[in-house]
Formats: structure tokens, C-alpha cells, sequence
């Protein structure tokens, strides 16, 4: 019998397929899922919410702002779904754990893909950011703060790297912290998985979107990073690796043990008002400015 290939880490075509396959790792993705959707209309009914503010002239692409004290820190949530599933609609879930700790929120849309490529997904979520730094007078909000989860990780980590800031109007050290759950940083596996067949990366577009290759030689963000003890090996990888090579680098960074969390239900917790993710981010916040 011919011996499968050896793709990447020593692993075979079908092993990275079952360490990617995010909604295999728990019982039911659609139990999961479904607690997205409830807590999230759950907020949109319960707290006050600026909806639908279009942050990009270009794609068209809208955010929502949850307000908390003026002044108070703004943190930007950018979902996950592997860049091709989700919105901000089932995503406002993460508002209470968050208000809690005396933080506005706004979570974003970012167009799909394969409708959007990886490079215009992240131009679409720099642009988020540079319209939010801008426009802090106009929603009375101060320090910013940035989070997401496996796709949204990856997508808070490509607002870390150095060099882009310039051409998006807004100096490097907008972002104070960073939460990066189950992050993706290294895209290189991802090319010879399902996740290719709406990516389409190829030598380049992992070279540019692969943020473990971007880390800056300068920041002052703070990097809060956590990934599920119930996620795959790669994935767990993925989140240490990332988090040593920006210590590596010299900048501030912690991570927060999660050891009983699956890949859905630890960006769940933030939802909640004793959330040790959003209590971690207030800290961090504190410290930075102070």
C-alpha cells in the first residue's frame, strides 16, 4: 500500500483535514451555533445598539456600535466562521461580558468568501479600524481594543502586523489590546484542505496573510492570547505558536488558560458578565494606560 504524502508537520492530506475541521472537533455545531444566534438576540433586545453604520464606501460593508459610558474603551469584535460564514448579527453575543467591564462594543460584517478574496477581507477589517479611530469623537469612545475568533483571530492578528497603517490614515499604535482566540496564523496547512476550495491561496496570498510572518519589530499592544484545551492539536498550535513569537519579538503579551472550552463555546464565554476573557482585556487596558 502506497504511504499517503506528507503534506505539512508531518501530516498526511486526511490528518490536517480532521485537525481543521473546526465543526467535527464538538458534538454538534449546530447546537453551538444555535447558542450564537439566541445570545445574540437576546443583546439586540436588551441593550441599546447604533446599527448598521457603514464603515467602507467601497464594499458597502456595515458595523454596529453597543455603547457603554461616554469615553469608555471600544472594543471591536471581527467573528470567525472560516472568512465564509457568520455576521455581526449572530455575533452581538459577546456584548455583556464586555459592557461589563465598562467597554463600548461594535461588531462587524466583512464580506465572504469566495465573494471576497483573504487580501480584501482584510483590507475591508483595516478599514473597520482606521473609521473607528477616526470617527471616536463622533460615537464618545476612547482606547480601542480588537478581538476575534479562528477566522476573526486570524483577522485581529493581520491588524497587528507593521507597515500598513500609513496608507489607511492612522498611526501604528491605535490598538492597546488584542484578544486573539484559536487564532489561524500560519495559512500554509490551510491550502491543502477544504478551506482552499473558497480561499484559493496560493505562494503569495499566504505569504501576505500568514500574520506569524508579520510580526512588527515595534508595538505597544497588549496580545491576550487563549485557545479551547477541547481543540484539536493544530489548533492549540496555531494560538501558542503565535503568542511565543510575539513575546519572542519583545512585546507584552499573556495568555489565559481555557482548558474546558470547545473551539465555539470559548468566544460563548465573553457573553458572560464574569467572563475571565473580558475581565483579562479590562485589565490589560488599565495597565496600558496607565
Amino acid at each position: 500500500m502506497t504511504q499517503a504524502p506528507i503534506l505539512y508537520r508531518g501530516m498526511d492530506r486526511a490528518t490536517l483535514a480532521r485537525e481543521y475541521d473546526a465543526r467535527a472537533s464538538v458534538p454538534s455545531f449546530d447546537a453551538e451555533y444555535a447558542r450564537y444566534v439566541a445570545g445574540s438576540e437576546a443583546v439586540q433586545r436588551e441593550h441599546r445598539r447604533i446599527a448598521d453604520i457603514v464603515y467602507d464606501a467601497a464594499s458597502g460593508e456595515t458595523l454596529d456600535i453597543y455603547p457603554a459610558e461616554p469615553g469608555a474603551p471600544l472594543f471591536l469584535w471581527i467573528h470567525g466562521g472560516y472568512w465564509r460564514a457568520s455576521s455581526k448579527d449572530d455575533n452581538a453575543f459577546v456584548v455583556p461580558g464586555l459592557k461589563a467591564q465598562g467597554l463600548a462594543v461594535a461588531v462587524m460584517n466583512y464580506t465572504l468568501a469566495p465573494q471576497a478574496s483573504l487580501d480584501e477581507i482584510v483590507r475591508q477589517t483595516r478599514t473597520a479600524l482606521a473609521f473607528l479611530h477616526r470617527e471616536r469623537a463622533r460615537y464618545d469612545v476612547g482606547a480601542i481594543a480588537v478581538g476575534g475568533s479562528s477566522a476573526g483571530g486570524h483577522l485581529t492578528a493581520m491588524l497587528l502586523a507593521g507597515g500598513w497603517h500609513a496608507a489607511y490614515g492612522m498611526p501604528g499604535d491605535v490598538i492597546e489590546v488584542a484578544l486573539d482566540l484559536s487564532g489561524l496564523h500560519d495559512l500554509e496547512p490551510l491550502r491543502h484542505v477544504e478551506v482552499n476550495d473558497w480561499l484559493g491561496l496560493d505562494d503569495a496570498s499566504i505569504a501576505r496573510n500568514s500574520p506569524i510572518r508579520h510580526v512588527p519589530i515595534r508595538s505597544r499592544t497588549a496580545l491576550i492570547s487563549a485557545v479551547g484545551g477541547l481543540e484539536t492539536s493544530e489548533f492549540r498550535r496555531q494560538t501558542t505558536d503565535f503568542a511565543a513569537t510575539w513575546a519572542a519579538a519583545g512585546h507584552r503579551g499573556d495568555t489565559v488558560a481555557m482548558p474546558r472550552h470547545n473551539h465555539f463555546d470559548i468566544a460563548l464565554s465573553l457573553g458572560d458578565r464574569g467572563s475571565i476573557l473580558a475581565a483579562a482585556v479590562a485589565s490589560a487596558l488599565g495597565r496600558q494606560m496607565t
